[in-house]
């Protein structure tokens, strides 16, 4: 996949448009559309997206986001997209009429073969066009044009919004089914204060992307994955009242059947499911049978 931070001529492609944070289900179904289209007719496909979302222009606050924008590009990658176009969101983009936005960006730059959006997609001053905008210029401009309906999962509309939602409330299962994968913490295992071995419960330390949506504090199940293997373990995500009175967050994993030293190499960290709000025990001793408990949930 071809990454793109400027417009250029690159004609006849399979058009998906959108932010797609999270890359959920509706959102792998936008995208998909447009890469299946472009290979049944021997097209390229590309996503046409932005650096931050275009509320972070007009609010001057970012949402907090679900996917850092390194894992977006390897959803986005994975479902076979050819090209990817990240745009700066700026004045002169926001001042852009529907109509224009549509002939100056993508008919000009593209001459698109197909386009597909999401149902609620809107684009243009004011949110000026949409999906009808969209398959009324099919026949000026020669595209063809797919609205994805709304997809659902137990009776809830899938929407970066309710994921949102979801892991706010540490209803990860729920996000999950929506996502169509686990909500997961990628990086560089970093050095904390050491105090999981002291206590007999050695763990690794992630930094939690600060700009990616905050998890109650409290303990998951997790797999993690690490050098090509798969590992059952449990992430504490929180300031750990009981052994730190220093308030700062942490993202702690302890992984089950395994003890290595692996400072500075690339995890990742898949949230399966909240087993309980983090909170202060009134000794190490408590705490420890805590932790015994919250292992032989999961093991």
């Amino acid at each position: 996949m071809q990454i793109f931070t400027e417009l250029n001529n690159n004609p006849d492609l399979s058009l998906a448009l959108g932010y797609f944070d999270g890359v959920h289900l509706g959102h792998q179904k936008v995208i998909s559309t447009a890469v299946n289209f472009a290979h049944k007719n021997g097209n390229k496909s590309a996503v046409i997206t932005f650096k931050d979302h275009p509320c972070c222009f007009f609010k001057g606050v970012c949402p907090k986001y679900i996917l850092t924008r390194e894992d977006r590009l390897k959803h986005i990658e994975a479902l076979g997209v050819d090209y990817v176009y990240i745009l700066d969101f700026d004045e002169e983009l926001s001042r852009f009429t529907a109509e224009e936005y549509l002939k100056k960006i993508l008919i000009d730059n593209f001459s698109p073969v197909s386009i597909s959006t999401g149902f609620n997609h809107y684009f243009g001053a004011e949110k000026s066009g949409g999906a009808d905008l969209l398959a009324k210029m099919q026949t000026v401009y020669g595209y063809k044009y797919f609205e994805v309906s709304p997809q659902r999962i137990n009776n809830e509309t899938i929407s970066s919004t309710a994921i949102r939602n979801s892991l706010s409330k540490g209803q990860i299962k729920n996000a999950n089914e929506m996502l169509g994968y686990n909500f997961t913490i990628s990086g560089e295992v970093v050095r904390g204060q050491q105090l999981g071995r002291k206590i007999g419960f050695r763990t690794v330390n992630l930094i939690f992307p600060p700009e990616l949506i905050d998890l109650p504090f409290g303990v998951y199940s997790v797999v993690v994955s690490y050098g090509g293997k798969v590992y059952k373990g449990i992430t504490n995500f929180g300031i750990r009242p009981t052994v730190s009175n220093t308030h700062k967050c942490s993202l702690e994993t302890h992984i089950l059947d395994f003890d290595k030293d692996i400072y500075g190499k690339r995890i990742s960290v898949e949230f399966l499911n909240m087993i309980r709000p983090e909170k202060k025990f009134a000794s190490i001793d408590e705490l420890k049978s805590q932790i015994l408990f919250d292992i032989s949930s999961i093991s």
